[in-house]
């Protein structure tokens, strides 16, 4: 079967969560924020950028799954993160590119606009080493910052 892209990319990212040994509640961080879609994603994007990362690319899910015979609402994944960083990323845990950016989705559900994410944490079961692990948490803690500020935003 012949895929579109944007639908082999979200498959890949429930197989990953699906994949990941001993499920945990916070795999998965989602929230929802009660305003149109357009309002909420340039609150998304403020809020990413108050914490100091920069939006890579923002991709319309919505138009490659429309192209596949899909009715959708409006649906971004929005790829972000630190320059200076992911290029020290890439030359101390190359294994860890696929990864990365980080990647928060946000799609249109009726009236309210919900956003989630993985949990980079839940990369702690796949790399061990030891200088990675805060960095992890410290992404955790960001992606929980930016949702929640996200969820405020008025």
């Amino acid at each position: 079967m012949n895929l579109p892209a944007p639908v082999r990319i979200i498959f890949v990212c429930l197989a990953l969560l699906l994949a990941a040994p001993m499920a945990h509640a916070d795999e998965l961080l989602m929230v929802r924020a009660e305003r149109p879609f357009t309002d909420a994603i340039n609150n998304l994007e403020i809020a990413i950028q108050d914490h100091g990362y920069q939006i890579a690319h923002i991709q319309r899910v919505d138009v490659g799954l429309a192209s596949g015979g899909f009715k959708t609402a409006e649906y971004r994944l929005v790829f972000f993160g630190k320059p200076e960083e992911m290029r020290e990323i890439e030359k101390r845990y190359p294994q860890l590119l696929p990864y990365l950016p980080l990647k928060i989705v946000i799609f249109a559900e009726g009236d309210s606009t919900l956003a989630l994410a993985y949990n980079p944490a839940i990369l702690q079961t796949f790399f061990k080493a030891d200088a990675l692990q805060p960095r992890l948490r410290h992404w955790e803690k960001d992606i929980r910052e930016i949702l929640d500020q996200f969820a405020r935003a008025y």
